[in-house]
């Protein structure tokens, strides 16, 4: 697998911060990820190879870490946090109003757009904040359907403006 003359440049530039080579993995992977929407079989291996690991390992990583996919999401993938907290103060009913509200069944689907893809997950660390979510990057917190939904539709307008 070649990655993009970008990657390629981040990678050798990361290479110089990290004194032992396997900790560049998730930044890198975020990168990957960043690039192809999500980690590919192939980038596994490469990048496995080139940080002398094994597949195995990376892929260990990829499920410890909620942000990081092995398939393709939407343009924003919309991650709800169902653990204790959240559950405590209706992160679950947040789940089914997003679910609900995309169309989309829970860390299977893309609606049909391409513009979104939910997920849920165990921790954002969000705690204080709860229920909370995150879109791509961003996170959302306190959040009530009307505020999901308000959210959701900017995305969504977002998407449509660029």
């Amino acid at each position: 697998m070649k990655f993009s003359e970008q990657l390629e440049a981040r990678y050798s530039e990361m290479l110089t911060h990290y004194p032992v080579k396997r900790s560049l993995l998730v930044p890198f992977l975020l990168y990957i990820q960043d690039e192809f929407g999500y980690v590919t079989d192939d980038s596994i291996e490469e990048i496995a190879k080139r940080l002398e690991i094994s597949p195995l390992e990376v892929r260990n990583v990829i499920s410890y870490y909620s942000m990081l996919r092995t398939k393709p999401s939407g343009k924003y993938n919309v991650q709800v946090c169902t653990n204790i907290c959240c559950q405590l103060r209706g992160g679950e009913e947040m789940l089914g109003h997003v679910r609900e509200k995309l169309g989309v069944k829970v860390n299977k689907e893309v609606t049909s757009d391409g513009i979104f893809s939910v997920e849920e997950v165990e921790c954002i660390g969000a705690c204080s904040w709860a229920p909370a979510m995150q879109v791509n990057y961003d996170f959302h917190e306190n959040l009530t359907p009307e505020k999901i939904d308000q959210i959701l539709d900017e995305y969504r307008q977002k998407a449509v403006q660029e």
